[in-house]
């Protein structure tokens, strides 16, 4: 599906072709930015979930234990994110939280991996 235009110049696109994404509850997603510094492809912040995107390779984390990351959710073909324009960096709806760079929206899916397990390590313990 191609994407659609929406309100306030946000696209509809669909996941699965060129990429899929890693949702995550903000504060994982946030902590994982920061571990992450600059090997992170772009990051989309949704206010109104509460959440980040990451993105990364097609069919990358098929294998993964989401129960390693709590919160976290795989989103392949069939699921569609709401893209914000290229540089909008606030809100009030999705924004990025890192812009697309010249190299496009990806994360190397095990840097991510290991990013967001270490940033909801802390959580996991204290049980929040």
């Amino acid at each position: 599906m191609p994407s659609t235009t929406t309100i306030k110049n946000c696209r509809l696109e669909s996941a699965g072709d060129t990429w899929d994404a890693v949702r995550v509850p903000r504060s994982v997603g946030s902590d994982a930015v920061a571990i992450l510094g600059n090997r992170s492809g772009a990051a989309l912040q949704d206010p109104h979930e509460g959440c980040l995107y990451f993105f990364i390779t097609p069919g990358s984390a098929d294998s993964w234990e989401t129960s390693d990351v709590p919160g976290a959710r795989i989103l392949g073909v069939g699921a569609h994110i709401v893209f914000p324009p290229a540089r909008r960096t606030s809100g009030p709806g999705p924004h990025w939280r890192i812009c697309p760079g010249d190299d496009g929206l990806l994360t190397d899916t095990a840097a991510l991996r290991a990013a967001l397990e270490d940033a909801a390590a802390p959580r996991a313990r204290s049980g929040s």
